[in-house]
């Protein structure tokens, strides 16, 4: 558990994190999957931040300063036209923004059964992959040389 305070969020930074990740990713009925803002999701997106832990910060904040305050505090027309104008600026801090929500999202074990997959680690069982078109690769084989090789000891 965190305690320094250079490394927690601020309540106010934690409920827009939580706003942010619904918004990205709203609960669905049609799939039957919960929303990025899950209780159980959110939690995972706030333990996982670790090195991406200031450029989150960045992030938030400058959704903070886009909106004037607090980004949950603003009614929903309002966040959809400041997360739109945050989304156009780009930069590192929303890519991985993004990057840690989706990819909490994603090893939730309710949504990877809604995708008709097992909920498990890759290994030892492996995934079954579809064979593709190998000549898609022929470009990179034809590429030179781009390593030098070591020498023999």
């Amino acid at each position: 558990m965190r305690t320094d305070p250079k490394t927690m969020l601020s309540p106010a930074e934690s409920r827009d994190l939580r706003c942010v990740a619904g918004m990205m990713i709203p609960p669905s009925a049609a799939f039957g999957v919960p929303g990025a803002d899950d209780a159980a999701i959110f939690a995972d997106i706030t333990a996982s931040l670790g090195r991406d832990f200031a450029d989150v910060r960045q992030a938030l904040g400058a959704l903070a300063a886009l909106s004037g305050g607090a980004f949950a505090d603003l009614d929903e027309a309002r966040r959809a036209a400041v997360a739109e104008a945050f989304q156009a600026r780009g930069g590192a801090a929303l890519v991985t923004l993004t990057r840690v929500i989706l990819q909490c999202y994603y090893r939730d074990d309710r949504v990877v059964r809604s995708l008709d997959l097992e909920p498990r680690p890759p290994f030892p069982k492996g995934h079954m992959l579809e064979q593709g078109d190998w000549s898609l690769l022929d470009p990179v084989r034809a590429r030179p040389k781009m390593w030098r090789d070591v020498p023999p000891r």
